[in-house]
């Protein structure tokens, strides 16, 4: 998809509505011809969904159904999107039927009721009026590609589509947010650590480079399902409870600056500074699990590398999901609850990411899949690449991962070459706020395909019109 030639007008909007007030803000928004726009950035974990134009989505809720096999026989039915974040949600033994397998759309029919719950409860948008701009995964296969254009024509009725791919909106969204005379280079490596997979995607002028794209089948459900093996051999059998389990990784899990000295400091006994207790939810006094005590599982920040990013310590994290109970109150010893403790599984899970080969998994880790992406490229980008790398994705959230990130590179990069890592404000919206500031751009309509060119030539031919 021809993103450059509407680049330049989109930075300039970009820095217009930055640099404004939030009234004007405001202003702006309202008086672009992109309201009618929905951008849908259809990721494996999340979705999010909103408006053109906005900064921030309406909608970021899971892509998944979920029912609770705990629950009475009444009240078993699939609970879609946002219902699954309600309060009163029981999330205990979750059945999860998901649309998505290794970040490729597989299962139409589940993502119907996905997106007919989040377009027309909580978007409140009548898609018949409405153009879409659809974030696809890198090499979606055509099979896959047609199922998303009946899903989106067919289905929904939209009035067009535009389809782009989560590298070039990360970097378009970096560029915007740069000075203009920073973002002339306009060439960044986007590291996308998500829920499926990790991408390492060169892109220069807002082209992602395919041929030198570097895939991981790594990400946050790998991470997940090695995290409730660890605690289903060490304490409880907890193999049934994805999103409790997903909700306990994205609390206290770390990336370790040292292993080898974590892994001394965890078999330390009673001086062990990350063990930690999570418990699960009882159904009657709460129904979602929560840390028992918060600072019992923030001691590793003391240690002699500890975070000095106040906005990657676990304090934030945790507050940020709205866990409300006061911490006195879970520090009480109650016998009746199911809890477990963490140790070494803390940091040894996002391990993963780094040194997959430790675990049996035949994988280049991070680092080497970084250098094989920028050594895929013409000499001349590579010291450019380095200096410009983005992380991108939920799984770049974990406390320290990008100064491991930087140790780990430092040695594979040549002497004379700069490693300089950049991570987005908020990972997971930064795909969608690319796709956002694309939707506002002037020319953004004659980007689509319209819904009488697809049913006059069919979803292949359409489909040309986003190729590089």
């Amino acid at each position: 998809m021809d993103i450059s030639r509407c680049s330049g007008a989109v930075l300039d909007l970009a820095r217009k509505v930055n640099q404004a007030e939030p009234r004007d803000q405001l202003r702006v928004r309202r008086g672009r011809m992109s309201s009618s726009v929905v951008v849908l950035d259809n990721g494996g974990g999340l979705l999010k969904a909103g408006f053109g134009g906005d900064r921030d989505p309406t909608a970021v809720v899971p892509n998944c159904l979920g029912r609770s096999s705990s629950s009475s026989s009444s009240s078993k039915k699939w609970l879609v999107a946002d219902q699954l974040q309600a309060e009163d949600a029981d999330l205990t033994s979750v059945s999860v039927r998901r649309p998505m397998d290794r970040g490729y759309l597989i299962n139409p029919d589940v993502e119907r009721e996905v997106w007919d719950r989040v377009l027309r409860s909580l978007l409140r948008v009548d898609p018949t009026r409405s153009s879409l701009l659809l974030v696809e995964p890198l090499f979606n296969p055509p099979a896959l590609q047609r199922a998303a254009d009946e899903l989106v024509f067919e289905d929904f009725g939209f009035r067009s589509l535009c389809v782009a791919d989560p590298p070039s909106l990360v970097h378009l969204y970096e560029a915007s947010r740069r000075p203009p005379e920073a973002a002339r280079a306009q060439c960044s490596l986007v590291v996308d650590c998500g829920f499926s997979f990790t991408h390492a995607a060169p892109v220069l002028h807002n082209f992602t480079l395919n041929y030198a794209v570097r895939r991981m089948d790594l990400g946050g459900k790998a991470l997940t399902n090695y995290l409730k093996e660890l605690i289903s051999y060490r304490s409880l059998n907890v193999m049934d409870e994805t999103l409790l389990i997903d909700h306990a990784k994205e609390k206290l899990c770390f990336v370790s600056l040292d292993v080898s000295r974590d892994l001394r400091l965890a078999r330390s006994g009673t001086d062990n500074p990350f063990r930690c207790t999570y418990v699960l939810p009882d159904g009657v006094t709460h129904t979602k699990g929560y840390i028992k005590d918060l600072s019992e599982a923030q001691r590793f920040l003391s240690l002699p590398d500890g975070c000095s990013n106040p906005q990657s310590s676990l304090h934030e994290v945790v507050h940020s999901r709205g866990d409300t109970d006061k911490t006195e109150d879970r520090r009480r010893i109650d016998l009746t609850k199911n809890e477990f403790k963490l140790t070494n599984e803390r940091f040894l899970v996002p391990e993963m990411l780094f040194h997959p080969a430790d675990l049996g998994m035949n994988q280049a880790g991070l680092a080497e899949c970084i250098v094989r992406a920028v050594n895929s490229c013409h000499p001349y980008l590579h010291p450019v690449l380095f200096e410009s790398i983005i992380l991108t994705g939920g799984s770049t959230m974990f406390p320290r991962f990008a100064e491991r990130l930087e140790s780990e590179l430092q040695p594979l990069v040549r002497d004379n070459y700069q490693v300089k890592i950049t991570t987005q404000e908020n990972p997971i919206l930064g795909v969608w706020r690319g796709g956002s500031l694309l939707a506002s751009s002037p020319d953004f309509e004659s980007m689509c395909i319209t819904k009488l060119e697809y049913e006059e030539i069919g979803s292949a031919r359409c489909r040309r019109r986003f190729l590089h």
